[in-house]
């Protein structure tokens, strides 16, 4: 049985406490293609680069059996209301 997306939303919010967490499959139910978008305080004052490696560590034992992990959003509480306003604006253009 491959990974699921209960165990990855497990491990994330285990380990980095989101206040916002989507997973999707994108492998068709076979846990080999993931999607991720998470809003974490821990991604506070730390560079894009360094809050992937943050998921990638968090999902250590998970990658070993994932085939493809597409890291789509990893935002601060604050950037998260910020984006969330943004299209609310947008929308109502």
């Amino acid at each position: 049985m491959g990974v699921t997306k209960e165990n990855l939303e497990a491990s994330l919010k285990a380990k980095l406490n989101p206040s916002h967490l989507e997973v999707v499959d994108t492998s068709g139910g076979c846990g080999a293609s993931f999607v991720v978008e998470i809003v974490s305080e821990q991604f506070e004052g730390k560079r894009l680069l360094e809050r992937h490696r943050m998921v990638n560590a968090a999902l250590e034992e998970e990658m070993k059996e994932i085939h493809a992990l597409s890291i789509k959003k990893t935002v601060t509480p604050e950037q998260w209301k910020q984006q969330q306003e943004a299209n609310q604006s947008n929308a109502a253009a």
